[in-house]
């Protein structure tokens, strides 16, 4: 199963996901990155798909609520397919992206294009 745009992709068929939620997302640069940092805890690492098309970084998945209840009195934690999406000021070397999760964060650093200088030949 795949997901993208909004969209899960089951074998044969693809399905509109209406109700994704987007966890809180920090998106901040360092002198050599830029650092995408969602706060998701309570997910199993395999139940993350992050993808890169073009400038467009999507990250999504599935929090599954662990227990069972008969009826909520209160209910703030989302459960259920979420997805963030954003947009990098820059073409990102695919290879180079690097992933973590780490305490209930889970972290993306796309790293800057190193500066090179071009030799003119006459």
């Amino acid at each position: 199963m795949t997901q993208d745009s909004g969209r899960v992709a089951n074998g044969r068929y693809t399905v509109r996901v209406q109700n994704a939620w987007r966890p809180p997302t920090d998106v901040y640069e360092t002198d050599g990155a830029l650092v995408v940092k969602v706060e998701i805890p309570g997910v199993a690492e395999q139940d993350f798909e992050i993808t890169i098309t073009g400038r467009r970084l999507v990250i999504s998945g599935t929090r599954a609520d662990p227990a069972s209840k008969l009826g909520y009195h209160n209910m703030e934690i989302r459960y259920g397919i979420f997805r963030t999406e954003i947009r990098v000021p820059w073409l990102p070397e695919e290879d180079a992206i690097e992933a973590s999760y780490e305490s209930g964060f889970l972290y993306v650093r796309l790293p800057k294009a190193q500066r090179r200088q071009v030799q003119v030949r006459s």
